[in-house]
C-alpha cells in the first residue's frame, strides 16, 4: 500500500467490512434458524429455494461486477455502488426479518421469504462487489495488498464476532416476551427479537458504509470503459482458469465454515439444550479470528509466502475442527473444550480469508496478463458469488439432513419442539464431522492446481505494471 496512505483513510476502508459482516453474519448464520424455528418454513422448501437463489446470483453477479467496471462517477468507480447497496441491502435486511401479520408455515410466509430471500443476494451484491474489488487499487505489491486486507478482514471479523456474540442475547432481550429463557422461547419471541435485531444491524450496516465512502480515496483506478456484455463477462470467468480453480477451492473450504455457522444454532438450541451456550462458543471462535488476522504478518517475518501461509492455515483450520469432533463425540461437547478447539479453528479460518483476498487480487492480474484486459470488479464479484455457493452447498447438505431425519419445525406460536433423536444425531455430524473433511479437500485441489506463485507471479506482476506504466 502507499505509505502516505492515512492511518483515517485506512481505518475508514475496513469500517466498511463491519456493516457488510453485520447484514452478512446474521442472514448466513441466524436466517436458517429463523425460518425453521420461528416461521415454520419446511426444510424441504428451502432445499429448493437455495439453489434456484443461486441461479439468478449466476447472472446478477457477474452482471454487477461487470457493471462497475465500466462505472465512472464523479464520487469514483466504488463507492457510489457501496453506499448505494448498503442502504438498499439494510431495507432489504430489514423486512427479510420481520413479516408483518404473516402466520408461520402459511403460504404467505413462503412466498415472501423466497422473494425476500433472493433480493438480499441483490442488494448484498450492489455493495460487496465494489467493496472488495477497492483493494488492487490501493497497491499492486504483495506486502502492501496483505496489509489493506488484513485491515478489511479484521473489521470484517468484529462485524462477525458483534453477530456471533450478541445476537442470542440481543433475541432475549427484544423479544415480546423478554422474561423467558432461551430454551422456553417461543417461535414470536425468536421472531420478534431476530426482528427488532435485524433493524439495529441494518442501521449499523448504512453508518459503516457511510463511513468507509466518506472517508476514503480511490487509487490507480482502471476503467474499463466498454459496455456490460454477458457474453463477454462469461469470456473473462471461462477463460481465467485460475479464477476457476480459486472458485473452487475457496468454495469447498468456505462451506465447511459456512456450516459451522450454521448449524451451531441446531446444536445449541436442539442437541445440547443451552442455546446460550452459542455466544460463549462464539467468543472463542471471535478470539481466534483476531489472532487469524495475525498470521501473514508473523509468517512474512520469516519470509513465508502466501502460498505456504495458505497451506498453514488450512492445516490449522482442520486441526481445530478435528479437536472439536473429539470433544463433542469424547467429552460430551464440553462448551469450553468445544471453544478452545474452535478458537483453534478460527486462527486457521481467519487467516484463510485474509490469504483468499490477497489471491483474488493476483488472480485479477494474471487475468489481465492472460486476457489483456483488466477486468477486476468482474473478478471480484466471483468472490461474492462463490461465497453463496458455499453457502448453498452447507444449506443443501443440512436441509437435506433435516428432511430425511424429520426435523420439527414450530407451528404459530408454539414453544420449543422436541427433535427427534436422528435429527439430533444429524445435526451433531454436520458440526464435527463435515467441516474438517471440506478444508483438507480444499487444501488438496490448492495445492495441486493453484499456480500464481513463486517466478510465475513475479512475471504476472512486472508485466502487468510495465503495461499500466505505458499507458498512464
Amino acid at each position: 500500500m502507499d505509505k502516505k496512505l492515512p492511518l483515517k483513510e485506512k481505518l475508514g476502508y475496513g469500517a466498511g467490512a463491519i456493516g457488510l459482516d453485520l447484514s452478512y453474519g446474521l442472514f448466513y448464520s441466524y436466517l436458517s434458524i429463523y425460518l425453521t424455528d420461528a416461521l415454520g418454513i419446511s426444510p424441504w422448501f428451502l432445499l429448493i429455494l437455495t439453489p434456484l437463489a443461486r441461479l439468478w446470483d449466476g447472472i446478477n453477479d457477474p452482471m454487477m461486477g461487470s457493471l462497475v467496471d465500466i462505472s465512472n462517477h464523479r464520487m469514483g468507480k466504488y463507492r457510489p455502488w457501496i453506499l448505494r447497496g448498503a442502504i438498499l441491502n439494510a431495507i432489504v435486511l430489514i423486512l427479510m426479518f420481520n413479516t408483518p401479520g404473516a402466520v408461520a408455515g402459511s403460504k404467505a410466509v413462503y412466498v415472501y421469504v423466497a422473494v425476500f430471500y433472493v433480493l438480499w443476494g441483490m442488494t448484498n451484491t450492489l455493495a460487496d462487489i465494489p467493496y472488495w474489488s477497492m483493494i488492487p487499487s490501493f497497491a499492486s505489491e504483495e506486502k502492501d495488498r496483505n496489509l489493506i486486507s488484513t485491515v478489511a478482514r479484521a473489521f470484517s471479523g468484529l462485524g462477525q464476532g458483534i453477530i456471533g456474540i450478541l445476537t442470542v442475547p440481543m433475541v432475549a432481550l427484544l423479544s415480546k416476551s423478554a422474561e423467558s429463557s432461551l430454551e422456553d422461547m417461543s417461535s414470536n419471541d425468536i421472531k420478534s427479537g431476530l426482528g427488532r435485531w435485524a433493524f439495529v444491524c441494518a442501521i449499523l450496516l448504512i453508518v459503516f458504509a457511510a463511513v468507509s465512502v466518506l472517508s476514503t480515496k480511490e487509487r490507480n483506478v482502471v476503467h474499463a470503459g466498454e459496455k456490460f456484455s454477458f457474453k463477454k463477462a462469461m469470456y473473462v470467468i471461462k477463460n481465467n482458469d485460475q479464477l476457476l480453480v480459486f472458485m473452487l477451492f475457496a468454495m469447498i473450504s468456505n462451506a465447511g465454515y459456512y456450516m459451522t455457522s450454521g448449524i451451531s444454532n441446531y446444536y445449541f438450541k436442539s442437541v445440547a439444550n443451552i442455546w446460550g451456550n452459542q455466544s460463549v462458543f462464539y467468543t472463542f471462535g471471535a478470539i481466534g479470528s483476531v489472532l487469524g488476522i495475525l498470521v501473514i504478518p508473523i509468517c512474512s517475518k520469516f519470509n513465508m509466502t502466501n502460498r505456504s501461509t495458505y497451506k498453514l492455515s488450512l492445516s490449522v483450520a482442520s486441526a481445530g475442527y478435528i479437536g472439536m469432533a473429539i470433544v463433542g463425540y469424547g467429552f460430551g461437547g464440553n462448551i469450553y473444550g468445544l471453544g478452545v478447539c474452535y478458537l483453534i479453528a478460527s486462527i486457521g479460518i481467519g487467516s484463510m480469508f485474509v490469504n483468499q483476498t490477497v489471491m483474488l487480487s493476483d488472480v485479477v492480474d494474471y487475468g489481465e496478463f492472460k486476457l489483456g484486459t483488466r477486468n477486476q470488479s468482474l473478478t471480484f464479484s466471483m468472490k461474492g458469488f462463490l461465497q453463496k455457493m458455499a453457502y448453498t452447498v452447507q444449506s443443501i447438505i443440512m436441509y437435506a439432513s433435516f428432511g430425511i431425519t424429520k426435523y420439527q419445525v414450530v407451528t404459530s406460536g408454539s414453544a420449543a419442539v422436541v427433535q427427534t433423536q436422528a435429527s439430533k444425531n444429524a445435526i451433531s455430524a454436520l458440526m464435527f464431522i463435515i467441516p474438517p473433511v471440506f478444508l483438507l479437500i480444499s487444501l488438496v485441489i490448492f495445492s495441486k492446481k493453484y499456480k500464481i506463485y513463486g517466478s510465475f507471479k513475479t512475471e504476472i506482476l512486472e508485466t502487468v505494471s510495465k503495461k499500466h506504466s505505458e499507458e498512464a
